[in-house]
C-alpha cells in the first residue's frame, strides 16, 4: 500500500471514531440514546436498519456465492425491506403502546426475567460468533494484500 492509501485508511478510521465519540456525548439519558429523542426521521432509521444488515462479509462473499450457487440468495436481500415494513406495522406499535424500548423488555413483561435473560444470552452469543466471522473474513483479504501473517504462529514445527 502506498503512503496515500495509509493516510486515507487511518484518516477514515479516526474520523469514524471521532464521529462516534461526538454522537455518544450528545446522549444524556436512556430515552435519548435508544430513541434519539424521537427526532430521527423514519427514512434515516430505515436506511440505518438496512445498513446494519450489510457487513464486510456481504460484500466479500456475495460474488463467490453467486458464482457457486447462482443468484438464488438475492431473494433474502429483496425480502429484507418487506420484513422491515412488517416489523414496523405489527411490532413497533406494541412496543410504543407498552412503553418498552427493546424486545427483551417486552419478553420480560410478557413472560419473566428468565425468558428475557435467556433470549439476551442467546442473542449475544450469536452476535459474538457472527462478529468473529465478520472480522475474520476481511482479515483474510487484508492479509493477502498486505502480506501479513494472520495465523498467529511465530514459527512452524519444521523450525525445530
Amino acid at each position: 500500500m502506498s503512503t496515500l492509501d495509509w493516510i486515507v485508511l487511518v484518516g477514515t478510521m479516526l474520523s469514524i471514531a471521532a464521529f462516534g465519540i461526538y454522537k455518544t456525548l450528545q446522549h444524556k439519558n436512556l430515552h435519548s440514546y435508544l430513541l434519539g429523542n424521537q427526532e430521527t426521521p423514519w427514512w434515516r432509521i430505515g436506511f440505518s436498519v438496512m445498513a446494519t444488515q450489510a457487513s464486510a462479509i456481504t460484500f466479500l462473499s456475495t460474488p463467490g456465492q453467486a458464482y457457486t450457487d447462482g443468484m438464488r440468495f438475492v431473494q433474502f436481500y429483496f425480502g429484507l425491506p418487506l420484513a422491515m415494513i412488517f416489523i414496523c406495522i405489527f411490532f413497533l406499535p406494541v412496543y410504543h403502546r407498552l412503553k418498552v424500548y427493546t424486545a427483551y423488555e417486552y419478553l420480560e413483561s410478557r413472560f419473566d426475567l428468565k425468558t428475557r435473560s435467556l433470549t439476551a444470552i442467546l442473542f449475544l452469543t450469536q452476535r459474538a460468533l457472527a462478529a468473529g466471522i465478520t472480522i475474520y473474513a476481511p482479515s483474510i483479504v487484508l492479509s493477502s494484500l498486505l502480506g501479513w501473517n494472520i495465523t498467529g504462529r511465530m514459527f512452524s514445527w519444521e523450525d525445530w
